[in-house]
């Protein structure tokens, strides 16, 4: 039988994908976050599936109702909120699984910082503004940062951040990232996006932290820093561009090219 780590999207339950939906329908067990799992998205399980939430199990406990589950003949549905290629923790339990010799796949999910910029309304590469995102988190009570994944490292890049895991350290943020950015460089918080209670605050490095703390927010939320959150007068993309040969070979974006169009 198969373990299928499944992406549970960002938070509303229409918000993970179809694939995954049909996964969630055929598996009789079940392993979710409670804390990020929307009960609607539950209720895709078949009547009679086993339902395990995982918020006060170790990862041992994790792999032990895995490999149970397995044993005993039945597909499991892992869901992981956003996306498990993010910030998921999938990657100990594949290698756990694979010293147990249990199969597993992986379906992707709406990344959290993909749901953010929806509510903002706003692309995160913009022409001629900025066409880099660095996705990355700030140091808490968590696992250390590689060397040179700190945030003034990323920082000198220029590029758009987009960060989670970092709410609670918004002053830190702050301070690491104005050498580099200024204090009236467009930032954005979105917090529960696509759930109850979404929440989302505007403005600049300067003064987004104050935000922060005046709104209350603490968990389950996105920081973005970067000129594409406020980009206004810049050039159309050259992707629809009536000046582009759109037959040409070797184009990227060309039909015949098998690029994106």
């Amino acid at each position: 039988m198969t373990v299928h780590f499944i992406g549970a999207g960002p938070g509303a339950a229409d918000l993970i994908t179809v694939r995954g939906q049909h996964l969630l329908a055929s598996c009789g067990v079940c392993l979710y976050p409670g804390s990020l799992t929307p009960t609607d998205l539950l209720a895709h399980c078949p009547d009679g599936a086993a339902l395990v939430d995982t918020a006060d199990l170790t990862l041992d406990d994790i792999i032990g109702r895995l490999v149970e589950a397995h044993e005993a003949g039945h597909d499991v549905a892992r869901l992981c909120s956003g996306d498990p290629a993010v910030y998921s923790a999938v990657a100990e339990q594949m290698r756990r699984l694979d010293a147990a010799g249990v199969p597993y796949d992986v379906t992707p999910g709406v990344p959290a910082f993909s749901a953010a910029a929806a509510v903002l309304g706003r692309e995160l590469t913009v022409p001629t503004v900025g066409q880099s995102l660095v996705l990355t988190r700030a140091q808490a009570r968590s696992t250390s940062m590689p060397e040179g994944e700190d945030l003034a490292t990323l920082g000198a890049s220029g590029a758009t951040l987009a960060l989670h895991l970092a709410i609670n350290r918004v002053e830190q943020v702050v301070d690491e990232l104005l050498p580099h950015y200024g204090a009236d460089c467009p930032a954005a918080v979105v917090a529960k996006a696509t759930q109850p209670g979404e929440t989302v605050l505007r403005g600049t490095l300067g003064d987004i932290a104050g935000q922060v703390r005046e709104a209350g927010l603490n968990r389950a939320a996105m920081i973005f820093v970067g000129t594409v959150l406020a980009a206004e007068n810049f050039p159309d993309s050259f992707l629809y561009s009536a000046g582009r040969e759109r037959h040409a070979p070797g184009d990227p974006y060309c039909e015949n090219g098998g690029g994106p169009h």
